[in-house]
């Protein structure tokens, strides 16, 4: 298979404008999501997908491939589909697979991002979406948190900012996970999505996976146990600095020669 990872990026984020090049450790967010990425899929096959000059810069300032968008996007999703297609004409081949890493994902883990690519020896498998396990009920009721229900098959229901599973009979029994910005593809599927309209739930949810779900689509998830979560406040930007101070995954890419991360 001919896999790739775009990360798609844009400075102009409603909620923490700037986001991808606030510092973390002495590097900016989009660089740690980029490193991360690159020790899963390899520097030659991972891009950064922006329509801004100053993430555009550092990137390739790192040696990193970067591919510039139209700034009309408001979804990761049809940010990916215009760099997919750009990326097969500059490279003059076709992709099987792209994994879509959010550019607001610091804590992402190698490991959680190569164990997306088995899914697809089934032909039955389109998208894989990784989803991580809710650890309290802050995170539960926060709306920058996108919470995700599954059927016995791990296949999604439905994602909601809401609190779902419903709390009211108590927490201590139900399932509580959310939707990680890390969403794998098929080619002509993420082509065949970019082309439907917004979905109703999608518009108000704000979540772009419920397209699928509205027009009987499948989504599997994929459950992890390692800690990720999308940065969209600078609260969450210090949280996600905090936690990463303890990560054995920093120390790989900020120790080790860069050249041989290929």
């Amino acid at each position: 298979m001919n896999v790739i990872a775009v990360i798609p990026a844009r400075m102009g984020a409603s909620r923490f404008p700037g986001k991808p090049m606030a510092k973390m450790h002495g590097m900016p967010m989009i660089g740690h999501c980029y490193y991360r990425t690159i020790l899963a899929i390899g520097r030659g096959s991972t891009y950064v997908a922006t329509c801004d000059e100053e993430i555009a810069s550092y990137i390739k300032g790192i040696g990193g491939k970067v591919i510039m968008t139209s700034s009309s996007h408001t979804r990761a999703t049809t940010r990916s589909a215009e760099a997919m297609k750009l990326i097969e004409s500059i490279e003059k081949t076709k992709i099987d697979i792209i994994i879509m890493v959010q550019g607001d994902e610091p804590l992402i883990q190698p490991k959680s991002i190569k164990e997306i690519l088995p899914f697809f020896e089934s032909p039955n498998i389109d998208i894989v979406n990784i989803m991580s396990k809710i650890e309290s009920y802050e995170q539960f009721i926060d709306k920058n948190n996108v919470k995700v229900v599954v059927d016995k098959d791990l296949n999604a229901l439905y994602f909601s900012r809401e609190s779902i599973p419903s709390p009211w009979k108590g927490i201590k029994k139900i399932p509580m996970f959310m939707q990680t910005g890390i969403i794998a593809f098929r080619r002509d599927i993420l082509l065949q999505f970019n082309d439907l309209q917004e979905s109703p739930l999608e518009k108000i949810e704000s979540i772009d996976m419920n397209r699928v779900l509205e027009n009987s689509g499948s989504i599997k998830m994929l459950a992890s146990n390692l800690i990720s979560f999308g940065v969209d406040t600078r609260l969450e930007l210090n949280e996600a600095e905090d936690i990463m101070r303890a990560d054995k995954t920093l120390n790989k890419y900020l120790t080790l020669n860069r050249a041989k991360l290929i």
